[in-house]
């Protein structure tokens, strides 16, 4: 490896903070500690469910917040003007994410939790886990993106304009294609639980992230880039605590049976290489510059994990099957992204010999 390619391979990597590079590694230590502490500490753990209103857990309220809000401060839904200079991109981005990505999702959880893998899993947590998949799909990513693109040398205005779509349609999309989804799945959708998921991890999160943007801004660019490089482990470590609560209840399930988590991650990885690809090939059909066609694969293929997560403690509970399948794309969800952000990244000269 020449000196160069070092050097470039060093300026990628520190693009990723040290919390976000290690998150597998993170995840993986937050599945143990929670294990072991749910199975040491049962009283606490059961003290802690139980504080809940209208079926919200207010101490992963709390954390999904912190782990929420200093994500969507960098959004700038100015950046919406600048669709139209993108169209081709943001029309494949949108078509994998919003018709492709969730429906997809439900195929393959039925493919696989409800047959394939059936004989292996709790009987009594197969629509819950189906559940858990099609929360995963229907959020499209939002901040992680922003390091994707960066490491696939994307540009920088399609990535924020298709971001600030994406939260924009999630709004008032995400709720009507999770209840069609699980109601195709035969699952009952509790309206005014997901409804009221929608407005206190999406509605008023974005609301608040965006006076907090307004204030720094008005205060220099130099505060503004301060204040939300200092939030950024906030929202990691939030994620982590959120992640050793849910493993703390789920501890008996893993223990008795560790292969859920395996074969939950299948469907997930299959559609992360599926709509990923998918989303690449679009572009490269339609004319797409590379530096566009990069990102708009990424955001077509990851997921807003901490939104998923969130709905499904609220829809079903931390113990729910739902939970546990959206946790598994936590711990799946840096690796693999990785791993498309290194095929785009080879795979350029192939893309524009088109």
């Amino acid at each position: 490896m020449s000196t160069l390619q070092r050097t470039a391979g060093t300026a990628q990597l520190s693009a990723i903070g040290f919390f976000e590079r290690y998150l597998t590694v993170w995840v993986g230590l937050c599945i143990i500690a929670g294990i072991f502490l749910g199975q040491w500490l049962p009283a606490v753990f059961e003290a802690i469910g139980a504080l809940e209103v209208a079926q919200v857990n207010l101490p992963v309220g709390v954390l999904i917040w912190i782990m929420i809000i200093p994500m969507l401060i960098k959004i700038d839904f100015g950046a919406m003007g600048q669709v139209a200079g993108h169209w081709r991109g943001i029309g494949v981005t949108l078509f994998v994410n919003w018709l492709v990505k969730p429906f997809s999702m439900a195929l393959l959880g039925w493919i696989f939790v409800r047959h394939l893998f059936a004989g292996w899993l709790p009987a009594d947590q197969l629509d819950s886990y189906v559940a858990g998949l099609i929360l995963l799909a229907a959020a499209p990513c939002t901040a992680m993106v922003f390091v994707w693109s960066q490491l696939c040398k994307g540009d920088p205005y399609f990535t924020l304009s298709q971001v600030a779509l994406n939260d924009a349609i999630m709004v008032v999309a995400f709720a009507p294609v999770v209840a069609l989804l699980l109601g195709l799945s035969s699952i009952t959708v509790p309206w005014d639980t997901l409804i009221t998921s929608v407005a206190l991890y999406i509605v008023v999160p974005v609301l608040i992230a965006q006076v907090i943007r307004k204030t720094l801004l008005a205060r220099g660019e130099a505060t503004y880039k301060r204040v939300v490089g200092a939030l950024g482990p906030y929202s990691i470590t939030a994620l982590l605590a959120t992640l050793v609560l849910l493993f703390g209840f789920q501890g008996n399930a893993i223990v008795e049976q560790p292969l859920i988590i395996l074969l939950l991650a299948v469907p997930i990885l299959i559609q992360v290489l599926v709509n990923s690809g998918l989303a690449y090939l679009l572009n490269r059909k339609l004319g797409v510059a590379h530096c566009v066609a990069g990102p708009s694969a990424l955001i077509g293929a990851s997921n807003f994990f901490e939104l998923a997560v969130a709905t499904a403690i609220s829809l079903f509970g931390f113990q729910s099957g739902a939970a546990l399948a959206t946790v598994v794309g936590v711990l799946i969800e840096v690796p693999v992204m990785l791993f498309v952000v290194g095929v785009v990244n080879r795979s350029q000269r192939w893309y524009e010999s088109h």
